[in-house]
């Protein structure tokens, strides 16, 4: 099972370029960042985990200079966001970022796709909250359209490109897209719509979601080799990762601390058994 790892990095933390060095030392597989671009004060939206808002939400740094920082002092370490708001970005400009992380890595960028849940932060980027799944869907089209070998254009609901040089291409044409997100159907449907697979966080009623997901995925025609499935921020234990194995999943993005690099490193160094 390949472990990597998932963590608020801020002002406050440890740096990317030390983290992306001592996860690629240690055999980490991979680093998912979040992404919040700001946190308005006057929220209503409750914090989904429940109690305050932890303070690293609104300290968060921008995902792709950060994974960029990482990716320039490693060599094998996977990368990827745990979760980009897709509904929050210009889609063109987002195709362009992450056409160039994916391409100056060598090919180590997944795309977390989220659909967000503090609707404060997504009003002020103009998201309209009960179509932005939709959203989400149309610019991630859009994007594939970008990345095509060959210009194409794309003209959706909610965005639209015309026929464009678009260079440089993801690895392989494609990026690797694993969407966020509750079990619920439109969630699942959205998967096997257009997601190459899931990242649930935490890893909670997996057991009972999978079938569901694996008979979505084959009603909509995408094949006998099924999608990819990532918990995300999971706290390891070494029966919840046999758990895991059993159902199947390979790899699992484990939770560290947003915090500096002593207490980061040590719990690296606690994860590493898992390796």
């Amino acid at each position: 099972m390949r472990i990597a790892v998932t963590i608020f990095l801020t002002d406050r933390t440890i740096t990317p370029v030390r983290l992306g060095r001592e996860l690629e030392q240690r055999g980490f597989a991979g680093l998912y960042l979040p992404e919040h671009t700001h946190i308005p004060i006057s929220r209503a939206t409750p914090y989904p985990a429940g109690g305050p808002l932890p303070e690293e939400y609104g300290r968060t740094l921008d995902a792709f200079a950060a994974l960029s920082a990482a990716a320039a002092v490693t060599e094998r370490l996977g990368l990827g966001t745990a979760v980009t708001l897709v509904a929050q970005h210009d889609p063109i400009v987002l195709a362009k970022q992450i056409a160039t992380l994916d391409h100056l890595s060598g090919g180590r960028f997944t795309l977390g796709v989220g659909f967000g849940w503090n609707v404060e932060e997504a009003a002020d980027h103009g998201v309209e909250w009960a179509r932005r799944r939709d959203v989400v869907r149309d610019r991630i089209a859009l994007m594939r359209a970008l990345w095509a070998p060959e210009p194409v254009g794309y003209a959706g609901d909610f965005a639209s490109v015309q026929a464009s040089h678009a260079y440089p291409k993801p690895l392989g044409g494609k990026v690797r897209t694993l969407i966020g997100g509750a079990a619920g159907p439109r969630t699942l449907a959205q998967i096997a719509a257009y997601g190459d697979g899931w990242m649930p966080i935490g890893g909670r009623g997996l057991g009972e979601a999978l079938p569901r997901l694996r008979a979505a995925w084959q009603d909509a025609g995408r094949g006998p080799e099924g999608p990819a499935v990532v918990p995300s921020s999971v706290l390891p234990d070494a029966g919840k990762l046999a758990r895991f194995r059993d159902l199947g999943i390979d790899e699992v993005i484990v939770r560290l601390p947003p915090a500096g690099v002593s207490e980061v490193l040590r719990t690296l160094d606690a994860y590493a058994q898992y390796l």
